[in-house]
């Protein structure tokens, strides 16, 4: 019975459980990424505060203090005043105040090359004027049939181009007494001077001028106005049949006593003439546009008198035309 007693008694087995170190937290870990945020965005900061002009952390200080005045008032990319960090900064040098962009210095570049260019042609142009005046004074001077009326004609550059003054003188008038009917040596002037006239590209203008001397009837019949213009279209023929091109043309006006040459004296002949402008190419812009050209009026009108009077002995006739 004993064994029997060993042989029922129950087996008891004990496990044991093997546990690790005891739960210390992971709290740090989040705690030292937060710092670290906090210090990357400090310095962050500190970066965009040094980087940014005065101007514009002003900009960004009023706005925060009154968004909707900023906004809608001063728009804009920045609403400071935007100067670079260091003074003077930016690849530009010679700048001391101001932000430099690299767009800005090229425009600026280009800007300056532009006005450059402008010039350079300017000065040719002016060099081929000048080179045409020296062309018209060498055809009248070799030719034996003209030279004789050099003193006749007056040859200047002007703001709008070439002027070409053929004035008239008391004994060799270039027009009959009131009329429109071109003398022989004026003819042979103006065909003359059409001939060379159409080897250039330049575009012409053409004005009539008169003395002072009314008509009988005053201006309400044919008068100074309608002789001036009459004259003009006259000259602009015999330039044509010179061999001027006529779409080089561009203007053929009357002005009657309206610009005298010599205001002092309004009989004097010198006041009866025929203006030509070889307009220059930044005449012609302006002409397109619609501005006045100079009609031949001399910036020094007295100026002009004396050398025609050093040239010739003028006396002032009776009134004329």
């Amino acid at each position: 019975m004993a064994g029997d007693s060993k042989k029922l008694q129950p087996i008891i087995i004990k496990r044991v459980k093997k546990g690790g170190h005891g739960h210390h937290g992971g709290a740090w870990k989040i705690a030292y990424a937060d710092f670290v945020t906090a210090m990357m965005a400090f310095f962050l900061l500190m970066w965009l505060l040094g980087s940014t002009t005065e101007g514009d952390r002003k900009g960004i200080a009023d706005y925060f203090s009154s968004p909707l005045k900023i906004a809608l008032l001063s728009g804009g990319s920045g609403a400071g005043d935007a100067s670079h960090v260091i003074k003077g900064g930016g690849t530009d040098l010679t700048r001391t105040t101001g932000q430099v962009r690299r767009g800005d210095i090229e425009a600026e570049r280009k800007t300056i090359n532009l006005q450059a260019l402008k010039e350079q042609l300017k000065r040719e142009e002016a060099a081929r004027l000048e080179e045409l005046k020296q062309r018209i004074e060498q055809s009248v001077t070799n030719n034996p049939l003209l030279v004789q009326f050099r003193s006749q004609i007056r040859l200047d550059i002007t703001q709008d181009g070439l002027r070409i003054q053929i004035v008239d003188e008391q004994n060799r008038p270039m027009f009959d007494t009131g009329s429109a009917l071109v003398k022989d040596y004026m003819r042979s002037i103006l065909r003359e001077i059409g001939k060379v006239l159409s080897e250039v590209d330049n575009k012409v203008t053409l004005a009539g001028h008169t003395d002072a001397a009314p008509y009988s009837s005053g201006e309400r019949g044919y008068s100074n106005w309608e002789l001036s213009a009459d004259r003009a279209n006259a000259s602009r023929r015999e330039l044509v049949a010179g061999g001027l091109r006529e779409g080089q043309v561009v203007r053929v006006v009357g002005l009657a006593s309206s610009a005298l040459l010599d205001k002092d004296n309004p009989l004097n002949p010198i006041n009866r003439r025929i203006s030509i402008i070889v307009m220059n190419k930044d005449a012609q812009e302006r002409f397109e546009r619609g501005a006045d050209i100079e009609a031949g009026t001399a910036p020094a009108v007295h100026e002009a008198v004396a050398s025609s009077a050093a040239g010739e002995n003028f006396s002032f006739p009776a009134p004329g035309r």
